[in-house]
């Protein structure tokens, strides 16, 4: 997509658009840097506070995974007048405020346009000492692999779409969602982070293999390991399946060794995330500390697979 356009170049810029990092990084000074990102979205729940919850949470989880602290937001919206009314467009703003405010994230304002579909996200500023950023390139061999949230939020949103998620599995989605990694990503400054993504629209393992691609290294996930948010194998076999989950596997093909693992968890693992949890390349003399800081603050530290020295850019799934 963004062949022919001219390479952007400043010494100033510490992380910019030539790798897969979650966000830009601008050198203000030896001591500060500046992270910037920007994301947004169509609806994936029916309530309105809900999704703005969500895409709060989701905006502000690219700034978590640069290592960085978000201080400020713009809200970035484009709203169908007259095909829905301004009540639901408040109600969105209105949970997206209450994340900014539980993360300690000053909104600045934001733009609002007429569109013929619903649109809301986040423009997000936050800071980072420039030897303290944290990117998908530094995994190496041996390092552990860690994730914070259960996977499965685009096959559970697709069966609520169609009406055939429970009550309970649907508040279980929408409290996954809407929880951010602030918490997460504070363990992750806590002790020795080589590589950090947060999982969205690529799933698991296409976010596992940017940082394989990234970093120069293979890596081999544990299927069984992987923690799944309730229901979510379930949706799968009632071919609940966004169209999302079937670019991610067409796009992992050649890239992806499967070793015996059963088709519901294949796709799983290329289920695309909203809001998802941090993916940590975690020195091994570091994975007991990083569980403790993770379970001081209730987060979860699932080892799912590890760093290997094998063919740059690809996994194994066992």
């Amino acid at each position: 997509m963004l062949d022919g356009l001219p390479e952007v170049r400043d010494e100033r810029l510490l992380v910019g658009t030539g790798t897969f990092d979650d966000a830009g990084v601008l050198k203000l000074s030896d001591e500060l840097a500046l992270v910037q990102s920007v994301d947004f979205f169509t609806p994936v729940v029916d309530d309105p506070r809900d999704f703005g919850r969500i895409a709060a949470a989701n905006a502000l989880s690219d700034i978590y995974a640069m290592g960085a602290v978000p201080l400020t937001a713009l809200a970035v919206c484009a709203f169908p007048v007259g095909s829905l009314p301004l009540e639901v467009l408040r109600a969105t703003l209105a949970g997206g405020l209450a994340i900014l405010r539980e993360a300690g994230v000053v909104p600045l304002g934001g733009h609002t346009v007429k569109g013929p579909e619903f649109t809301y996200g986040l423009a997000v500023t936050g800071t980072v000492h420039p030897k303290r950023i944290l990117t998908n390139a530094g995994a190496r061999p041996g390092d552990l692999l860690f994730l914070t949230k259960p996977i499965g939020t685009g096959v559970l949103a697709t069966a609520l779409k169609r009406e055939a998620l429970s009550a309970e599995a649907t508040a279980t989605l929408v409290a996954t969602m809407a929880a951010t990694n602030a918490l997460a990503a504070e363990a992750c400054r806590e002790v020795e982070v080589h590589a950090l993504t947060d999982v969205t629209g690529y799933g698991l393992l296409g976010h596992a293999l940017e940082v394989a691609a990234g970093s120069g290294v293979a890596v081999e996930i544990d299927a069984a390991a992987v923690p799944m948010l309730p229901g979510a194998v379930e949706a799968v076999v009632a071919g609940a399946i966004p169209g999302g989950l079937t670019a991610n596997r067409a796009w992992v093909v050649g890239r992806v060794s499967f070793d015996g693992v059963e088709d519901v968890l294949q796709a799983l693992l290329c289920d695309p995330q909203t809001s998802g949890g941090l993916l940590a390349a975690i020195a091994p003399d570091a994975a007991d500390a990083f569980r403790r800081a993770c379970a001081a603050r209730r987060v979860l530290a699932a080892p799912v697979g590890r760093v290997t020295d094998g063919s740059a850019g690809t996994a194994t799934v066992t």
